[in-house]
């Protein structure tokens, strides 16, 4: 008897990639309501039977131009918890971008680690599963839920995209700040792979203060070569930014930067400093924010063939 598949839902303003990857398991998104209220208040629900069914819910956790952070959180929660409510069997989440990733950890006598919250707050309105791409700490992540959470690598996405762009020179993979040389480095391993050659390695000095952002020491050789500067985010682009003036002053003849989420919170200003070649971004956030002048130097990667191979695997019948 074949196995009945689960039920695919995507929530506003994330249609879009669940309808990408709903495809990728020959599947369609299943139907479900919406409803705001004048006073701010709304309702989710599923129109779909999801009694002693398997579901998947897609959100990806950014503010845009309709819905904050914070809503689609609420949304999120609120739709999940009716679908188990209405005797699904399990729920797993899919968040391309999972919001406060970066609000791991305590900086502030009797601060909030908000992770630890947020997955609270998903355990309680009864989600079994999480799935999530390339979070800011994948060790606060883990430690975060009680329940199985899958943080899904891009890396290898951006190495094949990256590869036939970058010619014969001598190639170096930047680390943009120290918190981030572990994923760098996975990239480093997967590009030289791809490429059959050796790939540098570097790392620049970066301390965040209230008054912004220092540190201008670049660790590693990167003159005459083509500069990867690989991140999880591009938010203000500061951090990236910095890198790049330093990899440029440094005597890089080329550069590239590639990170999963692109908020581009502060527009075209990264783009327009004229030191990208090219930025690859992942598909996780819809880049709204990106002038159209920018958008030649921009390019998307579809991410939505990892998240759906982890998602079959994980919904295979048990013999």
């Amino acid at each position: 008897m074949k196995p009945t598949p689960p039920l695919v839902f995507a929530l506003q303003g994330s249609q879009g990639y669940g309808n990408a990857v709903a495809h990728r398991l020959s599947q369609v998104l299943s139907p479900h309501e919406e409803r705001d209220y004048e006073d701010g208040e709304h309702k989710c629900w599923p129109t779909a039977e999801v009694d002693g069914r398997d579901t998947i819910v897609i959100h990806s956790l950014y503010g845009d131009t309709r819905h904050s952070a914070h809503d689609k959180l609420c949304r999120l929660l609120f739709f999940c918890g009716a679908i188990k409510d209405a005797g699904a069997t399990q729920v797993t989440v899919v968040t391309p971008y999972l919001c406060y990733g970066r609000k791991d950890r305590k900086v502030e006598v009797q601060d909030a680690t908000i992770t630890r919250h947020v997955a609270r707050l998903m355990e309680s309105c009864g989600i079994d599963r999480i799935v999530a791409l390339d979070v800011h700490n994948p060790s606060a992540f883990d430690n975060a839920y009680r329940i199985p959470a899958w943080n899904l690598s891009c890396a290898p996405l951006f190495a094949q995209r990256l590869a036939p762009l970058l010619g014969e020179q001598a190639i170096t993979v930047v680390s943009p700040d120290t918190g981030g040389i572990k994923r760098a480095e996975q990239f480093r391993q997967r590009l030289a792979h791809l490429l059959a050659r050796p790939v540098g390695t570097a790392l620049m000095e970066k301390h965040r203060q209230q008054a912004g952002l220092s540190g201008d020491v670049l660790v590693g050789d990167v003159a005459g070569c083509v500069a990867v500067l690989f991140d999880d985010m591009i938010s203000t682009g500061q951090t990236l930014l910095r890198a790049a003036q330093a990899c440029h002053q440094a005597g890089a003849t080329r550069l590239f930067g590639a990170a999963t989420h692109g908020l581009f919170t502060t527009e075209g200003q990264v783009f327009d400093s004229g030191l990208f070649e090219r930025i690859l971004v992942a598909d996780s956030i819809a880049p709204f924010r990106v002038p159209e002048h920018c958008r030649n130097l921009l390019d998307i990667v579809d991410t939505s063939a990892l998240v759906a191979e982890r998602l079959a695997s994980g919904h295979k019948p048990v013999a």
